[in-house]
């Protein structure tokens, strides 16, 4: 009888009646062979597992951890073809993970389960987030502070309700008690933040408020599926300093505030910037825009009376602007508050923050309001003028020529638009036809609006020859704010 071996380990089974000697050579053979499969075991109180070059190792049930729990699952593919290649590295270099096998072009998919997140992490941060680092990733616009077309970096102390810097509106409805600067004290990574300031120890009434929010728009949280069963989660990130420490408050609600999400956070060290997340499943009920109108409204409360806060961490039927019992900035005379890299994104977990190139950035903001000066000047009636002409459609019927001015981006709707005259002596605005006279001036010369263009009418009287133009001397801007 002839000796047989195992079918998976392929071990020596000598021939029945062989030898004694024969017998333990082959035994002593084997032994060292499934010893040395097993060659990892450094310590002898683990069994590694060493597949000889070229041998394969085929695995039918699951792999599990210490706990008997299932820590990895080997599909099989009928006629598979391709596979992952997985290799470590030397000093100085990485581990790779490959697509590799017969066919010319591989990639390789990772698909998570239900709504859960795909990312990367670096140094303890998650840099990547699969369902938000593709397309408007932040939510939020000028998050980063950056941009301030209307006021050019200058101060504001609100006694209504005012934007600040593009996208941000300082809401009160109790006047000068904070003001707000754009400045240059920022985290590493930023540049600028908003400084709010408390003018006074002003006590909050009940129906008081001073928040720092933004409005974003329909179209651009229309994804997250808010109001029905597929409602998406978020995460808010953002950096904030102030002298003040303890819980501090904020709310996101729907476009007409039927229905809101106050949120705390913590400030644990005075006067020095901490990285805030929060993290709010999204809302199955309620009505949230996907239209260019107000769809989403983030705001961070500085003084909030207790009939627009609201306990947090639920969604309430309510208009809230901040959570109860939440700090009051504007309570404490002096206090400052400050805050950057604001960003609002599709997920569980906060990813670093979305820079965009500043000329992107800008024209973010300027669909919602332009101007016609510098981007480092104020909006007012000063001696830097623009000027637009063109050759005119011509009405002989009524003696009317028109200049049209087309904006950079395309407005969220038509605009308000206000032209600032200018002349040296007077607020008059000059609008000439050929060497005509200056005519009367202010923004009832605003003929026609649309969220392209809008234009100017000579209604001077006279008949305007072909040929000629209209000339506008001054400053303009648009506003199609939400």
């Amino acid at each position: 009888m002839a000796d047989t071996t195992t079918s998976n380990l392929l071990l020596t089974k000598p021939e029945v009646g062989a030898s004694t000697d024969t017998w333990g050579t082959k035994i002593n053979t084997d032994l060292d062979s499934i010893d040395a499969l097993f060659a990892a075991a450094g310590t002898g109180t683990s069994v590694g597992l060493n597949v000889g070059s070229g041998k394969k190792l085929k695995l039918v049930g699951d792999v599990i951890d210490t706990n008997g729990n299932e820590l990895l699952k080997v599909t099989a593919t009928a006629s598979a073809v391709n596979e992952l290649t997985l290799a470590n590295a030397a000093t100085g270099g990485v581990p790779t993970l490959t697509a590799s096998g017969d066919d010319t072009n591989i990639g390789f998919e990772l698909i998570s389960k239900g709504t859960g997140e795909i990312t990367a992490n670096v140094n303890g941060k998650d840099v990547f987030n699969a369902s938000s680092n593709f397309g408007f990733k932040n939510r939020i616009i000028n998050g980063a502070m950056v941009i301030d077309q209307r006021n050019a970096g200058a101060s504001i102390t609100p006694t209504a309700t005012v934007y600040s810097v593009d996208r941000w509106q300082a809401t009160v409805n109790v006047a000068s008690k904070a003001s707000f600067d754009q400045t240059t004290t920022a985290p590493t990574g930023f540049t600028n933040s908003m400084l709010v300031t408390s003018l006074s120890a002003y006590s909050v009434a009940a129906g008081d408020l001073v928040t720092y929010r933004q409005q974003i728009e329909g179209f651009n949280i229309a994804d997250l599926a808010w109001g029905t069963a597929s409602a998406a989660t978020i995460t808010i990130s953002f950096w904030v300093r102030s002298s003040l420490t303890g819980t501090f408050g904020g709310s996101v609600k729907n476009g007409d505030s039927t229905r809101s999400y106050p949120f705390t956070y913590t400030i644990s060290v005075a006067n020095t910037f901490e990285q805030k997340t929060v993290t709010i499943a999204g809302d199955t009920s309620g009505t949230w825009p996907t239209d260019n109108t107000s769809g989403l409204i983030l705001s961070f409360g500085l003084g909030v009376g207790s009939t627009t806060s609201g306990t947090a961490g639920a969604w309430a039927t309510a208009n809230y602007n901040s959570a109860t019992g939440a700090t009051s900035v504007v309570g404490t005379n002096g206090a400052t508050f400050y805050i950057t890299g604001v960003q609002l994104e599709k997920g569980s977990t906060a990813t670093s923050f979305d820079y965009r190139p500043y000329g992107t950035e800008l024209a973010l903001c300027q669909r919602y309001f332009e101007k016609s000066v510098n981007q480092g000047t104020s909006i007012t009636k000063n001696a830097e003028t623009s000027f637009f002409a063109t050759v005119p459609t011509i009405n002989v019927a009524n003696s009317v020529t028109y200049a049209t001015q087309r904006y950079a981006v395309t407005k969220r709707t038509a605009p308000t638009v206000l032209v600032y005259p200018y002349t040296t002596a007077t607020n008059t605005t000059r609008i000439s036809t050929d060497g005509g006279a200056d005519l009367a001036a202010n923004s009832a010369f605003v003929n026609a609006v649309s969220d392209a263009f809008f234009s100017v009418a000579n209604t001077s009287g006279g008949i305007i020859t072909t040929g000629s133009q209209l000339i506008f001397i001054g400053n303009w801007y648009a506003s199609a704010e939400l």
